[in-house]
């Protein structure tokens, strides 16, 4: 339990993986994690939930991606959160695991409709992240008792 703004308590509820998926699915936005140079690397993108459950996001191929371009997976994490910064409430998602690049022509160029440019409009590439670890937190007013 962490004091809020004001000093009402806040306590962290985990999120059990449908829910903390759901609340992915709503968010406009969220930041892929990989590795470039050895270093973490973080860039916003937009995102959305394939059919198969899969995180789906466009972007550059970044030097710690380029193995998923390659047709080999590169391990990337994936995080969106909704937070009130008054209230200090909301939630916090994060997806884990392999990310491949989306050969199918016309799966990729769907995906690529539907997300949209997120810089470069004729740039980027489609990337499918497999949900392999989902983890996620509400952070929530504790109520007086």
């Amino acid at each position: 339990m962490s004091p809020g703004r004001g000093g009402t308590p806040r306590r962290t509820v985990p999120l059990e993986r449908a829910e903390a998926l759901r609340l992915l699915a709503a968010a406009p936005f969220g930041r892929i994690v990989f590795t470039a140079d050895a270093l973490p690397a973080v860039r916003p993108v937009n995102h959305l939930i394939g059919d198969g459950g899969e995180v789906i996001v466009r972007t550059q191929p970044f030097a710690g991606l380029a193995r998923a371009a390659f047709g080999r997976p590169a391990i990337v994490a994936y995080h969106a959160d909704e937070i009130d910064p008054v209230r200090r409430t909301g939630w916090s998602v994060l997806v884990t695991g392999p990310a491949r690049l989306v050969t199918a022509a016309e799966l990729a160029a769907e995906y690529a409709r539907r997300l949209g440019p997120w810089g470069d409009p004729h740039g980027g590439v489609v990337i499918g992240i497999e949900p392999t670890l989902v983890t996620g937190t509400r952070l929530i007013e504790e109520v007086p008792v």
